[in-house]
């Protein structure tokens, strides 16, 4: 199985710019790179923060830079999205149970796409609603096992201003994680860093945006980068994961 991640787009209207840059220019260069590359993907994942001001400006430029990609898409929000202007543009069909979380069943495994966003916040929660359904869809997940997507990690990166803003309910995910026994891997947006590691005996990694970047730095302050965007390329086979980080505006023509 092959999935793309994307994540942090913080697009704005049509035109404007982010720190100094064009996030929509950004994103049509990632899709086009993801089309011409990886079109065989059996899914994409957008790990939330769709947008910078949760703008429906901005939710339908998304909308129509998405529309003709061969892989489905499969969107999530962070904390700079809001849940009603993206229910204007995308409608109903995203949410259950009013959030906008979904389990996708695919070559034997289990997708698992949360919704973390806490409306008027910077950190993630899980309300004991969501912690309810991410326990039954792991519970259904089968011998294949779950792949968990989330916009906010539940672990610590050790960046003091990053750890301020993860998942609240940390320990009550690692709880149901480690009692179903199943998670074989957890995907998380929101930091803007490229970072691997294992986390309770779960194996994860976060990733840069499409956009801006958070600068390396292990004090409590954010610092903005110009690292290069990124999205992952994730494959996954009876022998586990492996997650492939991609600097799609560096890509060149030619052969090694």
């Amino acid at each position: 199985m092959k999935l793309i991640q994307i994540t942090d787009l913080h697009l704005v209207a049509p035109g404007e710019t982010l720190f100094g840059l064009d996030p929509l220019a950004r994103l049509t260069a990632c899709l086009r790179d993801i089309e011409d590359l990886h079109g065989d993907a059996d899914a994409i994942v957008v790990t939330g923060d769709l947008t910078h001001d949760g703008e429906i400006a901005a939710y339908e430029a998304l909308a129509e830079s998405l529309s003709g990609l061969t892989p489905p898409v499969h969107l999530m929000l962070g904390n700079h999205d809001r849940r009603d202007a993206f229910r204007t543009v995308f409608g109903d069909s995203h949410f259950t149970a009013g959030f906008v979380q979904k389990s996708v069943d695919l070559d034997g495994r289990r997708l698992i796409l949360l919704d973390t966003l806490k409306e008027g916040a910077v950190e993630g929660e899980l309300c004991p609603a969501r912690l309810g359904w991410l326990e039954r869809q792991l519970a259904g997940a089968g011998d294949g096992g779950a792949l968990v997507f989330a916009h906010h990690p539940p672990f610590r990166l050790h960046m003091p201003a990053l750890d301020r803003v993860r998942l609240g309910e940390a320990e009550a995910f690692a709880r149901i994680a480690n009692d179903a026994g199943n998670v074989r891997h957890v995907f998380a947006g929101h930091v803007h860093r490229p970072v691997s590691g294992s986390w309770r005996g779960i194996p994860f990694n976060a990733m840069r945006g499409t956009n801006q970047q958070t600068a390396l730095v292990f004090e409590d302050r954010f610092v903005t980068s110009h690292e290069p965007p990124a999205y992952a390329v994730i494959l996954v086979d009876g022998d586990g994961v492996v997650v492939h980080f991609h600097d799609f505006l560096d890509r060149t023509a030619g052969t090694i």
